[in-house]
């Protein structure tokens, strides 16, 4: 096939965002829809070469792998390699675990499948995994393992044969990804059931230009082009990680992409563009640069406390490019020159690198991430554990669910009082049950992960078939007028739905209409709102709101934070966040919490764990946080005067 300049400028226009995206630039909140670009380009190549050779009858399985393993390989295993001394030096045990995980599931294209199975609520943030991103290159190679045998099976059917199973799969494809979006968002984002209609694009465009070659009008292609790269535009500075994805919303991008490829051709305004040579530079090393970027940033993030600044960003991003150049130039180049690197010494390479990156990541997660490196004391890392979720919590369709939650403290009949939350409800049911048990005191608990528990609120969430939050907080509700509890306690990560965290993102977004509009003015009008409606629920049933304020929120987890301590690179006192800080996070939540005293019983835990201006994450033994912002057992403990005082 002829080379198109302006494909490589298209290459540049997808990876940039996603970098730019990764960094955390506020702009680009939709970047991450350069990944579906890349995905109708990879589409669209690939089968332009597949059919034109099959048209010949001069395709080979044997070389098309060849191909793959020369264009993939070689600058993956090279980053693959570099970044394992940073992971080694800077990553805490259970990050270095997870980290040889990601590398025996990259080296095997199954990445995705590991990402997707890790995804949940409480698992490491994904800025901080350095190979989250090859979740895509994942779902190309096996994309790439199964189209070729597809067309190796069917070529002989004709072509409208192959187009109208194509068409049908693709159908299926998307329309998993819209219902996906709605019911298993992790499923759909990951895996290549959902993914595999946006290569599709790429597929039906290869065979239109094929067989009718561009479309003749000028003005028509003139249009088309520009109206594509506006969508893709449009897509970047719009969407943003509310975005249900990938669904019908992922149609913009993608058939944006596909419009530069069928229209961006010679003469049009796209083309001139796209073909400007910086653009095209980038484009030529843009798969070097999305393999570098992303660890980098990932290990900025591990070894800096709090948010990388902009600066420090935008040097690792220019670093990104310089190392991808070098990957491509040094590596990407001297492997693609059949000439220099024979077909026997690519499969070898390619043998001896997934079974050495195999070998190296399972040591590691065998190991539990070496913990001998930093050596914690037993009870330290006990400390760092993470309470069951036993029946009681994140129980799947809870709002309608029989086994919904569960009782606490003493057995008998009556119950007492409910606890009722998000997850940082969940760090106070063991101390609970044991005061419950102790005072005679019968407890119901149930709680759902990012659920604020008042009454009236929606929640722009992508899971919100199966944890609707609405109907779950009518159900307790419900059941605590029913039963003439002495009183309902709440416990949640409040200012996460009017702050976000201490760089005002991470938002869940929330509103008094099941349509919203969800935006961060109207969640924290929604927070007052609906705070009102649960206050006047519950007093017309003569039942008293205990609301339970939220612990200081840490700078990183505490693994880290020790780790850190263990390489003399801080004090617990310097790690630990300001008591400043935390207090403009909390503001919002806190001031409306105290103008509502009259009406509840506001129990402000923050002085508990705040020292000489210093809010701290522990002990030199024990930490009170097993993650950034959730209490542990041994942080929980440290309210027992406070709930004992409640649960009387």
């Amino acid at each position: 096939m002829d080379y198109r300049s302006e494909i490589d400028g298209l290459r540049a226009l997808a990876v940039l965002p996603v970098i730019f995206f990764h960094a955390g630039f506020e702009f680009f909140s939709g970047g991450f829809v350069g990944v579906d670009v890349f995905l109708v380009i990879s589409g669209y190549l690939i089968t332009t070469i597949i059919i034109s050779e099959m048209s010949e009858n001069k395709f080979s399985i044997l070389k098309f792998y060849e191909r793959r393993a020369r264009r993939i390989l070689p600058a993956l295993f090279f980053v693959m390699l570099v970044s394992l001394p940073f992971a080694w030096f800077w990553l805490t045990p259970k990050d270095l675990q997870d980290f040889g995980q990601s590398l025996i599931a990259t080296s095997t294209f199954s990445s995705n499948i590991l990402f997707w199975l890790e995804s949940g609520y409480f698992d490491t943030a994904a800025e901080l995994k350095p190979l989250l991103h090859t979740w895509s290159l994942a779902v190309e190679e096996q994309y790439y393992i199964l189209f070729p045998l597809f067309l190796l099976l069917t070529w002989r059917l004709g072509f409208k044969w192959i187009l109208t199973i194509l068409i049908i799969v693709f159908l299926i494809s998307l329309g998993a990804a819209q219902l996906g979006a709605q019911t298993k968002s992790n499923a759909a984002f990951y895996l290549l059931p959902t993914r595999g209609w946006e290569l599709l694009i790429g597929v039906f465009l290869a065979f239109y230009i094929n067989k009718k070659n561009y479309l003749e009008s000028h003005s028509l292609n003139q249009v088309l082009s520009i109206f594509g790269f506006g969508m893709i535009v449009y897509s970047i500075i719009t969407f943003d990680k509310s975005t249900p994805f990938p669904s019908f919303y992922t149609l913009i991008p993608v058939i944006g992409a596909g419009l530069l490829v069928l229209s961006a051709v010679p003469k049009t305004l796209m083309n001139k563009l796209l073909s400007f040579s910086p653009l095209v530079k980038i484009g030529l090393i843009s798969y070097s640069a999305y393999l570098w970027h992303q660890p980098m940033f990932a290990f900025a993030r591990h070894r800096s406390l709090g948010e990388v600044s902009d600066y420090l960003l935008i040097i690792i991003f220019s670093l990104s490019l310089v190392m991808a150049y070098i990957s491509w130039r040094w590596i990407e180049i001297p492997f693609r020159d059949k000439n220099r690197i024979s077909k026997r010494i690519v499969f070898n390479f390619a043998f001896i690198g997934i079974i050495f990156y195999s070998l190296v990541g399972f040591g590691l997660h065998k190991e539990s991430g070496y913990p001998q490196r930093v050596n914690f004391e037993e009870d330290l890392t006990l400390s760092f554990e993470r309470p069951s979720l036993g029946e009681c919590f994140d129980v799947p369709f809870n709002h309608i669910n029989e086994k919904w939650g569960c009782y606490l403290g003493a057995s008998k009949t009556n119950v007492d009082y409910i606890l009722f939350g998000d997850s940082h409800s969940l760090s106070l049911k063991e101390l609970v049950d044991d005061i419950g048990k102790i005072n005679d005191v019968r407890i119901f608990y149930t709680g759902s992960s990012g659920c604020i528990p008042f009454i009236g609120i929606h929640i722009n969430r992508k899971d919100q078939y199966e944890n609707n939050c609405n109907l779950l907080n009518d159900r307790v509700a419900l059941f605590a007028t029913e039963n003439k509890i002495k009183g309902i306690i709440l416990s949640s990560k409040w200012a996460f739905y009017t702050n976000g965290a201490y760089d005002n993102s991470s938002f869940q977004l929330i509103s008094t209409s099941e349509k919203g509009p969800y935006s961060s003015k109207e969640s924290i009008n929604s927070f007052r709102d609906s705070l009102d409606l649960t206050i006047k629920k519950y007093l017309n049933s003569n039942i008293p709101i205990h609301i339970i304020s939220q612990p200081p929120y840490q700078l990183r987890n505490p693994e880290s934070l020790y780790f850190r301590i263990k390489k003399g690179l801080g004090s617990i006192e310097e790690l630990s966040v300001k008591k400043k800080d935390f207090s403009n996070l909390e503001k919002i939540t806190k001031d409306i919490f105290m103008n509502k005293l009259n009406d509840i019983n506001y129990h402000y835990i923050s002085d508990i764990f705040c020292q000489n201006q210093v809010c701290l994450f522990g002990t030199k033994t024990h930490s009170y946080y097993y993650d950034d912002n959730h209490l542990s057992k041994y942080g929980a403990e440290k309210l027992r005067g406070t709930m004992e005082q409640i649960l009387r």
